[in-house]
């Protein structure tokens, strides 16, 4: 076959790089798919290719448009022609292009021996190793769309080391301490060996827990790239912290707190897809949280729970709905953090309606694109949010 299609592959591969750098939805399967199908088709008729590509590799509306211009673009003749074609207008409408990365193209590895033998020596690539004075801190920083499969299989085990820390709550049980409480029984102990006359004093303070963690992440067709990898960041956070309890959604609501039991990571997510029903169909995202919020947030939002929402926000249910199902959220909870991979790429806007309803409801709007983001979402557990209950007080009268 390689023989047959010559550099078609690595052609191929570079095309679906180029749509997924546009922010088409192209991943590692569906090109394997358009391989597959390429057995049954004339290649050398450039109509019958076209339209095999565009019904495997385009599954919204509204990436039409960007198909065929790249397409056109990509596959012109390359015989001193010129095209009219701009590849910065590409893609502009439907969402910004992904950030340039700054890794040698995969590509380079491959050229033939004849290239490389008229260079001069001194003139020969030098490893990447010497750009970049780290292969993790370039690895922190990439988006887990563009990683390999080793890539991705460091990325595991990254996340797997993340330390969790989502703040503590003041109980009502109090602890021997320092605080201005008197603790009289302690004291009255305490003081036997004087005779009864009171010369040491007893504290108490009260007692901290961590709080709740309840996490509610989109495993809807526009979030397919990002799934597998932010379903073991879901299994981080429930390893590492007692109290978690996971949600995901499509057009509707899944359960799998019991599934992210499992010791292993890779077993707990083959469990998660045996569960799940509508994995990577549409998204309802009013319709799921009006879902947790009359089912499931008397049981898991008690004693001052934070929740995280992970959604790129395209939604194709009832604005009115979703807005009023934040609005009930926002106010059962302590903090409500929203999580989208696509405020990591650069000039990224909150426009579609899903996103701009749920926008004032929200403590915080973060990336989820890389484990640098992963870590910054660390940080912002951890710090105080004693300014939450007067922000919440504020909207309410307005």
């Amino acid at each position: 076959m390689k023989q047959q299609f010559g550099h078609l592959l690595a052609n191929l591969l570079l095309f679906g790089r180029l749509l997924r750098r546009l922010g088409m939805d192209v991943n590692a399967g569906r090109m394997l798919d358009l391989m597959q199908a390429l057995d049954y088709i004339a290649i050398g008729h450039k109509h019958d290719f076209y339209h095999t590509a565009r019904s495997l590799l385009v599954h919204r509306y509204e990436d039409l448009r960007i198909f065929e211009q790249a397409f056109e673009l990509f596959w012109r003749k390359h015989a001193g022609e010129w095209t009219t074609l701009d590849w910065r207008g590409l893609g502009e409408q439907p969402r910004a292009t992904r950030p340039q990365q700054n890794a040698r193209p995969f590509y380079h590895a491959s050229l033939s021996n004849s290239q490389t033998k008229n260079q001069n020596p001194d003139d020969s690539p030098r490893p990447l190793v010497q750009q970049t004075y780290s292969d993790i801190e370039v690895l922190r920083h990439k988006d887990f769309a563009d990683m390999n499969f080793d890539e991705l299989k460091h990325a595991r085990e990254l996340i797997a080391e993340l330390a969790w820390n989502p703040g503590e709550r003041r109980t009502r049980r109090k602890q021997p301490g320092a605080d201005r409480l008197l603790d009289l029984r302690r004291t009255l102990r305490r003081n036997l060996k004087y005779g009864g006359e009171v010369l040491e004093w007893a504290r108490r303070e009260p007692k901290l827990k961590p709080r709740p963690l309840v996490v509610i992440a989109d495993i809807s067709g526009s979030m397919e790239r990002y799934t597998n990898l932010l379903l073991h960041f879901i299994y981080s956070l429930s390893s590492g912290l007692n109290q978690v309890e996971a949600f995901v959604f499509s057009t509707r609501l899944t359960r799998i707190s019991r599934q992210l039991h499992h010791r292993d990571a890779e077993r707990a997510v083959q469990e998660i897809g045996l569960a799940v029903q509508d994995w990577a169909g549409g998204t309802r995202i009013g319709e799921a949280l009006k879902d947790f919020n009359f089912k499931w947030a008397r049981r898991v939002l008690t004693r001052g729970a934070i929740v995280i929402i992970i959604s790129d926000g395209w939604d194709r249910g009832v604005m009115p709905l979703l807005r009023a199902e934040m609005e009930r959220l926002s106010l059962n909870c302590r903090r409500l953090i929203w999580l989208n991979p696509l405020l990591g790429y650069e000039g990224y806007e909150p426009l579609t309606q899903g996103m701009k309803t749920a926008l004032p409801y929200l403590d915080e709007f973060l990336p989820v694109h890389n484990l640098a983001s992963l870590e910054q979402l660390a940080e912002v557990l951890a710090r105080s949010s004693a300014f939450r209950r007067q922000a919440k007080q504020f909207k309410i009268c307005n």
